[in-house]
């Protein structure tokens, strides 16, 4: 279910696109600062909803303008599904094949696109909101149940913050505990499934990329030797002293180690872009197995921070897995994923395709 085409409009830098794609392998070539990225961001807002380098939408409109619009085509069996996201400075609008959808979650289903990017190490050494993030994202691509559970829980989560604000009685935030828990203790059990396909998978592009075990393991967000309505009972004192839940999957986190280490403690700023590599390809392996045809990679100047022999076996492991890929680069000549399917040039928010 490759992108085909994409159209751009007044988003960053770029005023107006108009790309005809290439099913497997596409290369944005041209110098800093010219609006490659903008471009990958672009495609990740259409297959994500959101954006992987701001969280405000008056960021992603174009100097001067309105509003941005991104519209993408993707063909699978023969037919076409028009993806679009909309926004303003204050709003955006999702569409699938010109009807309104209920959220980000549906765009997914017909182009789910993951990253690699200089910023990547951030999923190692920033806290845990990024690491749930990444690992909800692979759960809900295995897991056709965990979009409700994960809704139903936050939405009890917040029921229960409210009814501990300072003022109110906290006896009335054990109302929500017993569907607090049962969703709980759900997401919970579905995340951990998930990090058990996970793990071989990543083991495997571990020895590959690093010539070391990479495992995963989740802290669930509270005590693992108690069950979560154990530990809610606990920090009930605490959760009313300061009108907030301290524990649940709301704080949970994954821990990675590279051998017997946590990855956090013994790798360097080029290994941790390496690791993350293999976790978010790990991941991509996982959804296409699962999803075959679909799956797009966005690679984002591959070489920053990594010397040549690294940046073979990246490119190596990105070369191997059959998604769509969309890489950007200073040179045409980027070694190691064979002959690009197409070639664009991109210069001061222009992009043209290669002769």
């Amino acid at each position: 279910m490759p992108l085909v085409r994409l159209t751009v409009e007044n988003f960053r830098c770029l005023a107006a696109v108009d790309l005809a794609l290439d099913a497997r392998y596409n290369l944005f070539v041209g110098p800093n600062a010219s609006g490659k990225t903008s471009l990958l961001e672009s495609l990740f807002l259409l297959g994500r909803g959101r954006s992987f380098r701001t969280r405000g939408l008056s960021k992603l409109v174009r100097q001067g303008e309105s509003g941005f619009r991104v519209v993408g085509w993707v063909e699978s069996g023969g037919l076409t599904t028009v993806l679009g996201i909309g926004g303003t400075r204050q709003s955006a609008d999702i569409r699938i094949g010109g009807e309104a959808a209920s959220g980000a979650a549906e765009l997914a289903a017909h182009f789910p696109p993951l990253t690699i990017d200089p910023e990547i190490h951030k999923l190692l050494e920033d806290g845990p909101h990024r690491r749930r993030r990444f690992l909800d994202w692979g759960v809900f691509h295995v897991e056709p149940s965990f979009m409700d559970t994960w809704q139903r829980y936050h939405r009890a989560l917040r029921q229960r913050n409210a009814a501990l604000k300072p003022g109110l009685d906290p006896r009335n935030a054990r109302i929500w505990e017993p569907e607090l828990v049962a969703t709980g203790e759900r997401l919970t059990q579905m995340r951990r499934e998930y990090l058990e396909i996970l793990g071989p998978v990543l083991a495997g592009l571990g020895r590959r990329l690093l010539g070391d075990e990479v495992s995963v393991a989740l802290n669930p967000g509270w005590s693992g030797d108690e069950p979560f309505k154990a530990a809610l009972e606990r920090s009930f004192e605490r959760d009313s002293r300061y009108g907030a839940t301290h524990v649940g999957p709301h704080r949970a986190d994954v821990s990675v180690r590279v051998g017997a280490h946590l990855a956090r403690e013994r790798v360097s700023r080029g290994q941790q872009k390496l690791l993350a590599a293999a976790l978010t390809l790990a991941q991509l392996a996982v959804q296409e197995g699962r999803r075959p045809g679909r799956n797009a990679l966005l690679l984002d100047d591959p070489a920053a921070e990594l010397d040549s022999e690294n940046l073979g076996r990246l490119l190596d492991v990105v070369r191997s897995l059959p998604v769509q890929l969309f890489v950007t680069a200073l040179r045409p000549d980027l070694p190691g994923l064979g002959a690009p399917g197409r070639v664009f040039h991109v210069e001061r928010g222009r992009i043209s395709e290669a002769p």
